[in-house]
């Protein structure tokens, strides 16, 4: 069992101090931390990006094979030769909120299809060198004939085209990096390892 050799006792937050607000957050830290030969090390400072936690859905359709995903513009992605990007559905969790609850919302606003049943992936922090962002991955099934149209709210500036493709088609986007998010990769890559497990459980309730 792999196990942390330190935990949030052995870091000092000596001083946090606002850097930017805005439509995010960014923070100036100056800590301390223990070393591994057992001594604390000197002040460092760190820039942090704080995103907070968000929860994304691969929503898949087992009778028909076929992964819903969406199609937005995306700022992060300006130097790439699209900012079109093809991910899975995705809100950010507000205060009182749970990750379920947010899937489920977000999965009816981005794409107008309704889901209940969420299967857990994993949950995992984004790029934590420099961000607080963590990700809590689900899979949902439904009944994907329905789902089609431009989604959104416009108040958030908002414009999301829904895709359906095969999870061949999905997989191969992946290996050939037509995907190119950690999302909907990571969701994929779980989807084809538990492909014949996933069918099972539909064929053998």
């Amino acid at each position: 069992m792999m196990k942390a050799s330190f935990d949030k006792r052995h870091v000092e937050i000596i001083e946090k101090a606002p850097c930017y607000q805005g439509f995010f957050t960014l923070s100036k830290f100056k800590v301390k931390h223990k070393l591994f030969n057992g001594s604390w090390g000197s002040e460092i400072q760190r820039e942090l990006f704080e995103r907070g936690e968000a929860a994304a859905v691969l929503l898949y359709d087992p009778k028909l094979d076929m992964v819903v995903l969406t199609e937005q513009f995306r700022v992060g992605a300006l130097n790439e030769a699209s900012p079109w990007i093809y991910e899975l559905v995705a809100g950010m969790i507000e205060e009182g909120e749970t990750p379920e609850e947010v899937a489920i919302r977000e999965t009816q606003e981005e794409s107008g299809a309704y889901i209940q049943e969420l299967t857990p992936i994993c949950q995992y922090l984004v790029s934590p060198g420099g961000t607080d962002e963590k990700i809590h991955l689900f899979m949902a099934m439904l009944d994907s004939t329905q789902v089609n149209g431009i989604h959104g709210l416009a108040s958030e500036g908002e414009d999301i085209r829904v895709h359906k493709v095969s999870s061949q088609d999905a997989f191969e986007a992946v290996r050939c990096g037509k995907i190119n998010n950690a999302a909907t990769i990571i969701a994929l890559q779980w989807l084809e390892l538990n492909f014949k497990s996933v069918h099972s459980a539909i064929e053998n309730p």
